[in-house]
């Protein structure tokens, strides 16, 4: 079982950045693939990145590549998301997730993920 806990979200301008940490429990956390995710109201939740165990393989939606940075600290059981040259459209609640630990595979498929923290909210003024 994994436990996530998303922090670091808040109000910004546009152009300005956020880094979003999510905390996991459990003796896992090293060899879980970590996942970003983010709803936006009224719309279905979608893929922003994601990582591998070891940090090594990276996947970014096309959205957010070149602006946003997914990274891990496994001594620290913490993922984190650096987010640059936030535009308005990246307003929504972001949430981490984890795929269970024996699926290495670095997807962008929501279904894949079994373990989801509660969401943090990110807001980009205009």
């Amino acid at each position: 079982q994994v436990q996530l806990v998303e922090s670091g979200g808040g109000l910004v301008q546009t152009g300005g950045s956020l880094r979003l940490s999510c905390a996991a429990s459990g003796r896992t956390f090293s060899r879980n693939v970590m996942g970003w995710f983010r709803q936006a109201p009224g719309k279905e939740r979608e893929f922003v990145a994601a990582l591998s165990s070891s940090g090594g393989n990276t996947h970014y939606a096309d959205s957010v590549k070149g602006r946003f940075t997914i990274s891990r600290d496994n001594a620290k059981n913490t993922v984190y998301l650096q987010m640059n040259s936030l535009k308005p459209e990246d307003t929504a609640v972001y949430y981490c997730a984890a795929r269970r630990t024996q699926y290495w595979l670095v997807t962008a498929s929501k279904n894949e993920y079994e373990y989801w923290g509660q969401g943090t909210q990110v807001t980009v003024s205009s």
